[in-house]
């Protein structure tokens, strides 16, 4: 079977193909945008608000630290022997909670 002629598309088919490659080729720029923004801007957001650990703060004698959580001021540190530890900016201890669990039913 010989090969088929070349046929020419027509016009209206022309322009929607055209169109066609402009989208995909527009789409394809619209994501390397937001990729490239994600990725440069991301980090910076991150590390800005990172919260910081005084580097005052001591726990005291025998305590082991299990989560540490933050407020407006103040650290709060939750240890393994069911306390919860509250320290100002400077790492002073304000508050200490006892955490008293509640019995099985």
């Amino acid at each position: 079977m010989p090969d088929a002629p070349d046929v020419a598309l027509p016009p209206s088919l022309r322009l929607l193909k055209w169109l066609v490659i402009l989208l995909t080729l527009t789409m394809i720029g619209g994501v390397i945008t937001v990729v490239t923004l994600i990725v440069t801007r991301m980090p910076q957001a991150f590390t800005a608000s990172a919260p910081k650990v005084p580097a005052e703060l001591a726990l005291p004698d025998g305590a082991t630290a299990s989560a540490v959580t933050f407020g407006s001021g103040w650290t709060a540190v939750v240890t393994t022997d069911q306390r919860i530890l509250i320290f100002d900016r400077n790492g002073v201890l304000l508050q200490e909670v006892t955490i008293t669990p509640t019995p099985a039913p």
